[in-house]
């Protein structure tokens, strides 16, 4: 529901002093000072006053600064009622003030009072409270009609125009505190989706490293359960502490990259096949260039997967790995011969392709993975 101009209060950043510069907080102190002067002035110049007289006029230049200061906070609040009655109690003050021959104080809380009001009120409770301000200004100024309605409406443009002026003031300051706060929840969103990259990329590495340690270790127990000889056994167990130190090798080397510091992909490519696969080879087409970080971890991890299941469900097939940088894309593909399931094809939870798919969509990539021709295909593509 929009909200009505006559009676929509101006904000509280336009009531209130933050955002102010300096420059204009010494303007509004000179100002306060200057009507200060004017009041006192208008108080103690005349002959006629002394002895009562001038207790009582320093005493209703004390209660006008009262009011003042406590309409000021009454509209900070946004309290209409304190407030109308706040502002009147000063127009009758400079009334009575007029009829015991003040009259200087009182044409200033006259002026003051119309102006205050359409500055900081509603407008449909400004406007009467400075047309009563104004109308006795007008009745009891010694100036001609034309000169008193170009006095009215000067000040009364004034007090509109301070209006505007803090409004635009209180809008600036609340737009600086929004964008403060979107910036805020932009760095606490890029904080949690790195920790998410972090959490994703330290759970693929070990995932893979656990994963091929078990192939190992599950040979191991099936060769002692059978009684095998005991080089059989240490050769397990002696590759299960190597896919260990390698697990080490590529947690560091995770870290690495999280701090910006990845190998070439190609060497990563050429040395992954060298280690995990007997039999395979390596073919990079198109023209090579640097990926970003999230896209070359997305091809590591997705190869050592797919070079984990051949070595769980085709132990000694030939294995192609093909990277092929495209205009738009990079894409992975890795093709193996097939073959009869190796004895430890059901170790594992079966969960690490399912996880590069998930990596690969994050990217705004895909992740392919099924019966080929001849054995098994996993197919990657990220945008690069």
């Amino acid at each position: 529901m929009r909200e009505n101009a006559w009676t929509r209060w101006p904000s509280r950043e336009a009531l209130g002093r933050d955002g102010m510069s300096g420059t204009r907080r010494m303007l509004g102190w000179t100002v306060r000072l200057l009507v200060l002067a004017l009041l006192l002035w208008g108080a103690f110049h005349n002959d006629h006053v002394h002895g009562w007289m001038t207790a009582a006029g320093a005493g209703g230049v004390i209660v006008a600064g009262v009011l003042a200061w406590s309409f000021f906070r009454t509209t900070l609040q946004h309290r209409l009622g304190p407030s109308l009655v706040l502002v009147l109690l000063l127009v009758g003050l400079a009334a009575a003030a007029h009829s015991a021959g003040f009259g200087t104080l009182t044409l200033v809380v006259w002026c003051g009072c119309a102006i205050t009001a359409l500055e900081r009120m509603p407008i449909g409770a400004a406007l009467p409270v400075a047309s009563i301000a104004f109308g006795w200004f007008a009745v009891v100024s010694d100036d001609s009609f034309p000169a008193a309605v170009a006095t009215v409406g000067g000040m009364a443009l004034a007090g509109y125009t301070l209006r505007l002026d803090a409004e635009a003031r209180g809008s600036a300051q609340r737009l600086l505190a929004q964008e403060r706060a979107a910036r805020a929840a932009e760095a606490e969103s890029a904080a949690l989706a790195e920790r998410t990259r972090i959490a994703r990329e330290i759970h693929d590495v070990l995932a893979h490293s656990l994963s091929a340690q078990l192939v190992h270790l599950e040979a191991a127990r099936l060769l002692i359960e059978r009684g095998a000889e005991r080089e059989q056994i240490h050769e397990r167990v002696v590759a299960a502490r190597g896919m260990a130190r390698d697990g080490l090798a590529e947690t560091r080397q995770a870290l690495s990259a999280l701090r910006g510091e990845l190998t070439p992909l190609e060497d990563f490519l050429s040395g992954l096949v060298g280690t995990a696969v007997d039999t395979a080879e390596v073919a990079i087409t198109g023209e090579r260039r640097p990926l970003s970080a999230e896209a070359s971890q997305a091809v590591r991890r997705v190869a050592q997967e797919a070079l984990t299941n051949v070595r769980k469900h085709a132990p000694g097939a030939k294995v192609r790995v093909r990277l092929e940088y495209g205009p738009h894309e990079v894409t992975l593909d890795v093709r193996d011969t097939g073959g009869s399931p190796g004895e430890l094809a059901g170790a594992g939870a079966g969960y690490g392709l399912l996880g590069m798919r998930e990596r690969a969509e994050l990217l705004g990539g895909s992740l392919r993975a099924g019966p080929g021709e001849e054995g098994f295909v996993v197919t990657l593509k990220v945008p690069a």
